[in-house]
C-alpha cells in the first residue's frame, strides 16, 4: 500500500497566494529592498485595496478555494473558471462562474490554481492578456508553465498588467528572468508549501496511515488499493477504466451534471465499484492538480457537485451490441461519450468516441481530431504535424453512424504542443482536437 499526505500543505499554498497578492497591492517587497537601501519613497510605492475589487480565480479546486474564502474576508467580489466545478457548488461558495474570457475581462486581481497539463501549459500567454481588464494583477501559485513569463513580463512592461506576484516558474531552479528585471514584479523561489505546520502535518498523516495499515484499519489516504481486495474478475480492467475516465475528462473540458457509467456483458455480472473509482480517479487526475486516489475520488466528485450513476446490463443501451465485444465500459456525461473494453492479448482498447466507432490501443501520448467526414482532411492534419515535427505512430480512423463527421486517433512519442492543437482547431473542417497526454 502506498499513501501520501495530499491535504497537508494547501492550507500554506493559499496563504501564501494571499500573501503574493498583498505584496503585490502594497508593493511590500519594493519598499522594504528601498527603505533598507537608504531611500524614503512614500509616493513611488503607493497601492492599491484588495476591498471591492473583482478577484478572478482560476481553478477552483482546494487551494483555490482557500483562497477565494479569504478574500471574501476582505471585501471581494468572487468569479471564477473552473469546468469541473458545478455553477451549484460555487453558489454555495459565494463565487460566480463564467468562461476564461469573461473572467479575465473582469478581474482586477487574477489567481491561478490549474493543473500543468497539455491544455494549459502556455494557456497564459500573449493572446490571453491582450484580453484581460487593463491593469490586472497575476498571481500564480500553481505551476510554473502555465504562464509565458516573455509574455507576461512584456504585458508588465507595456502596462497592460499591472504586477504580477510568481512562486512558480517554467524552469526551476531559476535566478535569471526578464521579470525579475521589473519593478512591479514580486516573487519567491516556489515556497508556496514550505511552512513548518505544512512539514509537520505531512509527517503526521503519513504516521497515521502507517499506523491504520498495520492496525488492518481503513486508510484514508491510500494511492493505491491492495490487490487482494479486487475480484480476481475485475483487476484486468482497472487500467482501462481510469485511462477512460483520463480520455474523457480530456475530451469534455468541462463537468456535467450527471456522468453515467455503464459495463455490458459479462463484466456487469460482477461487483463494479472499484472500476467506477478508478473512472473517476481517472477523471480528476485531468480536472485537478490535486493528488487523486481511490479513496479521495468520489469526495472530489461531491464537492464539485458531480452525481455519478453507475449501471449493469447484459445488453449495452449505447455502444456497438453488434460488434461483438463481450463486455465493455461506457461513460457518458454532457455531449461526450466513450467505451472501452479489453482484447484477447490483454490489452486494453478504446472502440467508440462521441458515437465514432473507432478501435484503437491507448497509447501515452495521443491526439483526438474530430471533423467533417469529407476528403483531405487526413492530408490537411498530417501536414500541420508534419511542418511541426511530429512523427505520428499510429493513426485509426472512425466515422459517426449518424453521418457527417469522422474521428481520428492519432498517438506519439512526445505530446503535442498546445500550439499544434491550436492551429488544428482553426482549420476549416476540424471541429476540435483534443491532446491526451499520459492517459
Amino acid at each position: 500500500m502506498v499513501v501520501n499526505a495530499p491535504q497537508s500543505n494547501i492550507l500554506s499554498a493559499a496563504e501564501h497566494a494571499m500573501a503574493l497578492l498583498l505584496a503585490q497591492a502594497r508593493n511590500v517587497p519594493q519598499a522594504h529592498a528601498a527603505l533598507v537601501a537608504g531611500r524614503w519613497e512614500r509616493s513611488r510605492w503607493e497601492g492599491v485595496e484588495l476591498h471591492g475589487k473583482v478577484l478572478g480565480v482560476v481553478g477552483l479546486g482546494r487551494v483555490g478555494a482557500l483562497v477565494a474564502q479569504r478574500a471574501a474576508a476582505f471585501g471581494m467580489r468572487l468569479v471564477a473558471y473552473d469546468p469541473y466545478v458545478s455553477a451549484e457548488r460555487a453558489k454555495q461558495m459565494g463565487v460566480e462562474l463564467g468562461s476564461l474570457d469573461d473572467v479575465v475581462a473582469q478581474a482586477d486581481f487574477l489567481t491561478i490554481h490549474l493543473p500543468k497539463t497539455p491544455e494549459t501549459i502556455g494557456l497564459f500567454d500573449a493572446d490571453l492578456l491582450a484580453r484581460t481588464k487593463p491593469g490586472v494583477r497575476i498571481v500564480n501559485t500553481a505551476r510554473g508553465g502555465i504562464i509565458d513569463e516573455k509574455a507576461l513580463a512584456d504585458a508588465v512592461a507595456n502596462g497592460r498588467v499591472a504586477g504580477a506576484g510568481l512562486d512558480v516558474f517554467e524552469e526551476e531552479p531559476t535566478t535569471s528572468s526578464p521579470l525579475f528585471e521589473l519593478d512591479a514584479v514580486v516573487v519567491t523561489p516556489h515556497l508556496g508549501a514550505s511552512t513548518r505546520e505544512a512539514q509537520d502535518k505531512a509527517g503526521l498523516t503519513i504516521a497515521e496511515q502507517v499506523q491504520l495499515a498495520l492496525a488492518g484499519d481503513f486508510v484514508p489516504f491510500a494511492v493505491n488499493i491492495a490487490a487482494a481486495d479486487v475480484p480476481e474478475s475485475v483487476r484486468p480492467w482497472l487500467p482501462l477504466a481510469e485511462r477512460l475516465g483520463r480520455m474523457w475528462a480530456a475530451l469534455a473540458r468541462e463537468l456535467p451534471a450527471v456522468l453515467d457509467i455503464e459495463y455490458q456483458g459479462g463484466l456487469a455480472d460482477h461487483d463494479n465499484r472499484i472500476l467506477s473509482l478508478a473512472v473517476l480517479k481517472g477523471l480528476f487526475a485531468v480536472a485537478t492538480d490535486e493528488p487523486v486516489s481511490f479513496v479521495n475520488a468520489p469526495q472530489l466528485a461531491e464537492e464539485r457537485g458531480l452525481v455519478v450513476r453507475s449501471t449493469a446490463s447484459s445488453v449495452g443501451a449505447w455502444a456497438a451490441t453488434g460488434s461483438g465485444y463481450t463486455n465493455l465500459i461506457a461513460l457518458k456525461g454532457g455531449d461526450h461519450t466513450v467505451a472501452g473494453t479489453m482484447f484477447g492479448d490483454g490489452e486494453p482498447r478504446v472502440v467508440m468516441v462521441d458515437d465514432h466507432d473507432i478501435e484503437l490501443p491507448i497509447a501515452r501520448c495521443m491526439l483526438m481530431v474530430h471533423n467533417d467526414d469529407r476528403i483531405g482532411m487526413v492530408a490537411a492534419v498530417a501536414t500541420i504535424l508534419a511542418e511541426s515535427g511530429l512523427n505520428i505512430v499510429d493513426l485509426k480512423l472512425g466515422r459517426s453512424a449518424k453521418g457527417g463527421t469522422a474521428m481520428m486517433a492519432l498517438s506519439f512519442e512526445q505530446p503535442v504542443p498546445n500550439e499544434v492543437i491550436v492551429a488544428l482547431r482553426s482549420t476549416p473542417g476540424i471541429l476540435d482536437a483534443v491532446g491526451l497526454s499520459d492517459v
